[in-house]
């Protein structure tokens, strides 16, 4: 064949070397020590919250049990009932906002952070005197106040440090922080006054103010924090989500939880534990058109298109449950209105503490532990099935609280509460006494 005649060869295609890539470097691991605790205020504050978590929880799951199986229980120097309500409002959640607010409070106002060690005196009180608190319900009522008395010195403590990062800010803009420095000092009054209730002989008034508390302090913080976070959060990893925060919504949660304390209080002081009709009525429809509102923000948030986010579903579902909380509320009231009996039981504030506070408290560690650590920002399998396991615990004591419920369904959902909240604690428990995989320190 002619060298003409033979086809042409398709011209050789060089296909460029593809660039090196430098091997990813090994995590840096290490053994788990105490002493990492104090390299930065979220492990500090973080591991010592888990502690009196996973006690708190772990104790009242063996009441539940005790009381199903109708075992003889030792003689109660407090009503469980008011040592299980204080210590898990008043007593780790006040250890996680040390971890969150001694982190980013600095960065919100500008200032020179604390080291760790400067938190450790007054986390520390709150520690050892939720522990006290825990052990002196059954051994004796002054082991008990004293514990108490500790957690409220070491409190109190903890909020005079943050109000001066809060005087020694350049910014005009400090309302966030304020909030929470605020909600602080309630907290800190409501847990003397608590004591000051229990020397008294009056476990009511100590309930009332334990509510008080509950709005007053920890749903003033969470409101602070989710309005100016969540926004924030969600427009990081949704770019079409705009960061939207108007603070007509902070004023509005600020002002349904302003409500909700005095509701405590009219309800207290009311014939019989029974408030007058219209005031009741008032309460159900200020629910109602409160619960209505924090959904329909949920939504403009991006609730729907944060569930392809694991993380980003953690944060916005546990919104959802203020809502779903005020209008549980205003159902709860509204029957007991109409029948002149409890048919929902304390499904409301189980709904507000496990179904909102739980929620989001699971979600924002879990951010601030990974964050830190030097990991990425995920939810990984295990946490995300411990996040749904906390909602179904939610549902099951909901539905205990009905009325002529049985009692094992208490027991479940203590049980599934605590499970779940344990393994979280002893996950990320693990992370705090060791240094951050990329080795950068903090």
């Amino acid at each position: 064949m002619p060298e003409s005649a033979k086809p042409a060869r398709p011209p050789l295609m060089i296909q460029p070397a593809a660039p090196a890539r430098a091997p990813k470097p090994p995590p840096v691991t290490g053994p788990w020590r105490l002493s990492r605790l104090l390299t930065a205020p979220h492990r500090l504050g973080f591991v010592l919250a888990m502690l009196v978590l996973a006690a708190a929880s772990g104790w009242w799951l063996l009441v539940q049990i005790g009381r199903w199986h109708g075992w003889p229980l030792p003689s109660q120097a407090v009503v469980p009932t008011v040592t299980h309500a204080t210590v898990m409002v008043l007593g780790f959640m006040p250890l996680f906002f040390a971890g969150f607010l001694f982190t980013a409070g600095p960065k919100w106002l500008n200032v020179t952070p604390y080291e760790a060690p400067r938190l450790l005196a007054p986390l520390g009180l709150q520690a050892a005197g939720w522990l006290l608190w825990l052990a002196g319900a059954y051994l004796s009522l002054g082991l008990a106040l004293t514990g108490l008395a500790l957690a409220c010195l070491g409190l109190g403590w903890m909020y005079a440090l943050f109000w001066r990062l809060i005087a020694a800010s350049p910014l005009p803009d400090r309302v966030h922080a304020m909030a929470a420095g605020v909600g602080g000092l309630i907290g800190t009054l409501c847990l003397a006054g608590i004591g000051i209730a229990l020397l008294a002989r009056q476990p009511a008034l100590a309930l009332a103010l334990v509510s008080t508390a509950l709005w007053g302090f920890i749903v003033v913080t969470f409101a602070a924090v989710t309005h100016r976070m969540i926004p924030f959060f969600t427009s990081g990893v949704l770019p079409m989500i705009a960061v939207w925060r108007p603070f007509w919504v902070l004023w509005l949660m600020l002002g349904v939880a302003a409500f909700e304390v005095l509701a405590v209080w009219v309800d207290h002081v009311a014939p019989a534990g029974n408030a007058w009709p219209l005031w009741m009525a008032a309460e159900i429809v200020v629910r109602a058109l409160a619960g209505g509102v924090l959904l329909w923000l949920a939504v403009v948030w991006g609730l729907v298109q944060s569930l392809k986010v694991r993380l980003l579903a953690m944060l916005h579902v546990g919104f959802v449950w203020l809502g779903l909380g005020l209008l549980y509320g205003a159902a709860s009231q509204a029957l007991w209105l109409i029948t002149g009996q409890a048919v929902l039981g304390l499904g409301a504030p189980h709904a507000l503490g496990m179904g909102f506070l739980g929620s989001l408290m699971v979600a924002m560690v879990t951010r601030v532990s990974c964050g830190h650590s030097g990991r990425s920002l995920v939810a990984d399998g295990l946490v995300w099935t411990l996040f749904w396991l906390l909602q179904v615990a939610v549902g099951v004591r909901l539905l205990a609280a009905v009325q002529n419920m049985p009692q094992w369904l208490t027991v479940l959902a203590a049980l599934l509460w605590t499970a779940a909240i344990v393994v979280w604690a002893l996950r990320y428990a693990n992370w705090y006494g060791r240094p951050r995989i990329d080795g950068k320190p903090g």
